[in-house]
Order: C-alpha cells, then structure tokens, then sequence
C-alpha cells in the first residue's frame, strides 16, 4: 500500500502576487481578473489522504486549499469557503475506452492538495439550461469572483480550480519550468501542469509549454431567436472547436508519454493556458465517485456547478462519440 498524507494550514493574505515574477502567461487574455484580497485570516487546515489498495486509488480529502485563496465570499461570488468530506476511488491502472466521455456537470478530477477541478458553471444564456450556450467561466463574459489560483467557492461551500491552479502549481515548481504532477483524473489517468517534454518520449529532454488543439470557431453562431446569435469569440463552451495536430494534445487535452512518475510512460491529462484549461473529456471511464447526486442545479448560480449528475445529454459517465461540443 503506498500512502501520501498532508495536513497543512493556510492563510488568506493582503495581497497577492504573481506565482510567476516576470511571466504573465499564468494569466492570458481568456482568464478572469483574479479578486481582490482583504486583510488575513486565518483558514482550517488543508487535508487530504491517498493511498492504492488494491486495484484502486483512493483519495480523501476536506477540499481546503493549501495556499493563499482570494477573498469569499466577494461582490461575484457570495458563497463562503468551507471544508467538504470527499472520498474518491480511482483505477490505480486506468485504461482507455473505447470512446471518449463527455464531461457532465461534475469534477473532472481532484488536485493533489483535495481541491476538485471542476471547470464547468452553472451559467447559460438567459438563465436557460435548454438554450444549448454554456458560458466560460475562463472568458470573462462573466464576472464569478474566481481568484489567483482560478479558482473560488460553490453554494456548498467547495473551493474548486477552473483553470491552472497558480499557486499549487508554484509551490510544487518552484516557480521553474518542470514536470508536475497536479491530481487524477476521475478516470484514474494523471494530471499534469502546462510544462511537458518537447519529445513525449524523453523526459529528460527539452520542456515546453504544452498548448491545447482547440480554437474558437471562425464565422457567426447560428442565428436564433433560442442563442445568442454574433460571432464566436469564445465566450461560450459552444465557440470551441478540436482542430487535430493544431497544439500538442488530443482532444482529451491529453497525450501519451514519459513523465517522472511514469518513467515506462502513460497516459495524461495536461492543464492548459488556453481552452479547455481542465479537460472537458475522458479518455477512460470516470468513477461515479465524482457524480453529484440529486436535481440538476440550474443558473445563474455564481460560484460553478449547481447540484447534480450529469446533465442530459454530457454523458452522465457513459461514453459519448467526439465531439460534445
């Protein structure tokens, strides 16, 4: 049995500074404005516990982050951060399916540190679910209140990342370009930061920094009195489109290769500074451990999901051909 256990206690600061001195790429056009940050208090601490028994990863967790958070609640995001008790099981040997699956209304995985990344909201166009136009929260068409690390608190109280988690990220680099490990997948599969071998194949070659291969989508919404109509900008999950060869992952946001925990190679997700940032499909079949349960949370909910399972139609965690969006 192999155990990794961590308990530590954090503060909400002053201020905020760049994890990266120098290098604004952790935070492009498409990302939010972080929030502003009130003066310090002191949080529960974080804890989270996973071992492999047997053929399974298990992951408990209170979902605290172990790092400085933003301010909640906040002017756009009412929900104050409070500690969950979340048990997650994970194949130890995921393997992929035979289709991918779509990502539903429910954490797509979960950070070493027991934050999930959940990347999805709970926010359409005109508050209507039936519409078919889910806004990105990374966009900023929509203000949620999310923080440095992209990420804030749901109406249960859950911190969670939309996006790269700044502040993980830098207290496992060290701010320097490296290989880290972030969190599993629902799937079981591996999550990695943006930096990655140039050769999948050599890990102890070049790093760059790995790009998606999804794009807006060129020309103008379908015109409808039910959307929203003008051009695709990237405002909605619907503007993007997975264009094959066009970064360096697929359309799982993920590729095969070495990395230092998997030097015999693996498959793994990859977090991204442009969209989807957190993958929003599986390349094996995620656990229903990360299902939500009860009715379908609708908008506008500031602070991410509603309550829930998947959605119909997002795959409800069977397999769903490319692509979902």
């Amino acid at each position: 049995m192999k155990l990794l256990s961590l308990s530590a206690g954090f503060l909400v600061a002053a201020t905020l500074t760049s994890a990266h001195p120098g290098d604004d790429s952790l935070s492009p056009p498409l990302l939010a404005a972080a929030s502003a940050t009130p003066a310090g208090t002191i949080l529960p601490s974080s804890q989270v516990t996973i071992r492999v028994e047997g053929n399974w990863r298990l992951i408990q967790a209170n979902g605290l982050p172990d790092h400085v958070t933003g301010a909640f609640p906040n002017r756009n995001n009412p929900n104050r951060l409070t500690a969950q008790s979340y048990s997650f099981r994970v194949p130890a040997k995921p393997t992929a399916a035979t289709q991918t699956t779509r990502l539903g209304m429910h954490p797509f995985g979960v950070a070493v540190n027991g934050v999930v990344f959940d990347p999805g909201a709970a926010e359409w166009w005109h508050g209507d679910r039936s519409s078919g136009w889910q806004y990105e929260p990374m966009a900023g068409a929509i203000n949620l209140g999310v923080d440095a690390s992209h990420g804030h608190v749901q109406p249960n109280g859950a911190y969670h990342y939309h996006a790269v988690p700044v502040a993980l990220l830098d207290r496992l680099d060290h701010g320097r370009p490296q290989v880290v490990l972030l969190g599993w997948a629902a799937d079981g599969f591996p999550i990695y930061g943006p930096w990655g071998p140039a050769d999948p194949k050599q890990a102890a070659g070049a790093l760059k920094k790995l790009v998606s291969s999804y794009r807006v989508k060129t020309g103008a919404r379908p015109a409808s009195a039910d959307g929203p109509g003008e051009r695709y900008d990237g405002t909605f999950v619907e503007d993007y489109e997975y264009m094959k060869g066009a970064g360096d992952l697929d359309e799982c946001n993920g590729r095969t290769g070495v990395t230092p925990e998997f030097p015999d190679g693996t498959y793994y997700y990859v977090l991204t500074e442009n969209f989807p940032f957190i993958p929003r499909l599986f390349r094996g079949t995620p656990d229903p451990s990360f299902f939500r349960s009860g009715p379908p949370g609708g908008g506008p909910r500031r602070g991410g999901p509603g309550g829930g399972g998947p959605p119909p139609g997002s795959g409800g965690g069977q397999p769903h051909p490319f692509p979902p969006f």
